[in-house]
């Protein structure tokens, strides 16, 4: 959202870029006081509750001021930053700087206006920043960096066409030449928890010589860096910079790094600021454990044909149509749940508290739970129920790497309907999983092992797993919840049941 305070001056507001989300944090700032942007440039990287995010700025003009440092969590529709729409010369960065207390001390001469028809984003940035047009924030502004400051945190200055999507992959955008107030070079290649890692630990990413392939910086990078620190503060800080950069003379003493934010005197107590992806997980669980009754139902099913049939597929890829696809026990399962629905419909549903209503949904998004790294997040295959399975593979391995790169966007985990969640893979038998805020079921998968099993009469070894299912009890009844278990465990046991079920 843009706001027009004068003839030459244009402020730019930190937009909804999530459906509904009040808040986010400023990340990094790819630009500084003083540079030249142009419509459609990525100016900095937010995180909100569901993803991180870089931000387009949506005209052309000279930087004036960046309203708020990096880390600092903004109330949407507050002004992030001020450009200089004029055509004119950028502001030296000195005067700026000095002019910074007077203008914090200072009230704002015009009140902001509405934003401007033509300034409007053109669509091709619609899935980025949605929300525009939201309303002013009556929150005061926070202390602001003085430009040296921002040119010092400002990396490489580069255009990049907008994403909705997460940003972190440790990939780079191709760089502009930087500006004459920062002096560096290309942004460091990391990925998202390496850059969480080196952002917790103080260190300065630019300063690390990496070790990876195609010059990625390593976690073990990262601790290498910040090893002297730990074991010897004050004498390895000034003498190995390049493995501990001390804090540029430039950084205000509140900006500092420190080797382990949080941590207690005598090192037995870490305290984790609360927000982002974590602040979300815990609302939304906390939401759904007190406001949804849940039930939870638990089977424990022969999967060998199933697991034939996994191999089978992968062996035949091409006959059977998923060359290039990844087949495992999770897309059976998949399968198995979507015909499962087919034939107890009711389950696919939400309550409406408000209206008083049960919302019946007749299409199915298919939640996946995925751990990565910036926390547990729930992508879903959209329309999953009208896809073949070829078609649900493609899916699945898109989602799956997507989500482990750090790139889900904030609308592939907005409207699904029932989640599937594979503790499996972590050598855990069941659990009995949590709703997904607006959904009536979750599925959780355990690991699949060889258990002695009693098969046409005689014991064998046979590869066993154990299902869970919550639902709502509010409108999915012990009878139905029941039956849609049985089905999916029917299902696996006799996978044949996929064609004539189906």
């Amino acid at each position: 959202m843009t706001t027009m305070t004068d003839a030459a001056l244009a402020e730019f507001k930190m937009p909804d870029v999530g459906e509904g989300l009040t808040e986010a944090e400023i990340l990094k700032w790819f630009v500084a006081p003083g540079d030249t942007v142009t419509d459609g440039q990525v100016v900095c990287e937010v995180e909100t509750a569901k993803a991180a995010v870089e931000l387009p700025i949506p005209f052309n003009g000279v930087v004036r001021e960046l309203r708020f440092p990096e880390g600092t969590t903004v109330d949407v529709g507050q002004v992030i930053i001020a450009v200089d729409v004029s055509g004119g010369s950028a502001p030296a960065a000195p005067a700026e700087a000095a002019a910074a207390p007077a203008q914090e001390a200072a009230p704002r001469e015009a009140a902001p206006q509405e934003p401007d028809a033509e300034e409007e984003a053109p669509q091709g940035r619609q899935p980025v920043l949605v929300g525009y047009g939201v309303a002013e924030s009556s929150t005061k502004r926070r202390a602001r960096k003085s430009a040296q400051d921002q040119a010092d945190a400002a990396g490489t200055y580069y255009a990049a066409a907008v994403q909705a999507e997460l940003n972190g992959s440790g990939t780079a955008a191709a760089p502009q030449a930087p500006a004459p107030t920062a002096p560096v070079g290309s942004r460091p290649l990391a990925k998202p928890p390496v850059r969480k890692l080196a952002k917790d630990l103080g260190v300065d990413l630019a300063a690390i010589v990496p070790s990876g392939a195609d010059g990625i910086i390593t976690r073990e990078d990262v601790h290498a860096a910040v090893a002297p620190v730990s074991a010897a503060p004050a004498a390895s800080a000034p003498a190995a910079p390049a493995e501990a950069p001390a804090p540029t003379p430039q950084r205000t003493q509140a900006e500092a790094p420190v080797a382990a934010p949080g941590v207690s005197g005598d090192a037995r107590e870490t305290r984790i600021p609360v927000k982002g992806v974590r602040k979300a997980i815990a609302q939304a669980m906390v939401g759904s454990a007190f406001t949804a009754p849940h039930v939870t139902e638990f089977v424990t099913v022969d999967v060998t044909r199933t697991m034939k049939l996994v191999d089978e597929l992968k062996r035949d890829a091409d006959k059977y149509g998923f060359t290039g696809l990844r087949v495992n026990p999770l897309l059976l399962i998949s399968k198995a749940l979507l015909v499962a629905i087919r034939r107890n419909p009711d389950v696919n549903a939400s309550w409406d508290e408000a209206n008083q209503e049960i919302v019946q949904k007749h299409y199915v998004n298919l939640g996946i739970a995925a751990a990565t790294p910036r926390g547990l997040v729930v992508p879903n295959i959209k329309d999953a129920h009208a896809k073949t399975l070829p078609e649900l593979a493609e899916s699945l391995g898109e989602l799956v790497s997507t989500a482990r790169e750090g790139k889900t966007s904030p609308g592939a985990m907005q409207g699904g309907t029932v989640t599937i969640t594979n503790v499996g893979v972590f050598g855990v038998d069941t659990g009995t999983p949590i709703l997904n805020p607006g959904e009536s079921a979750i599925l959780a998968v355990g690991t699949i092992k060889l258990q002695p099993w009693v098969h046409k009469g005689k014991v064998k070894p046979r590869q066993v797993t154990t299902l869970a299912l919550s639902f709502d009890h509010r409108l999915v009844d012990g009878e139905l919840g029941s039956k849609v278990l049985a089905d999916v465990a029917a299902i696996l046991e006799q996978p044949k049941r996929l064609i004539s079920w189906a």
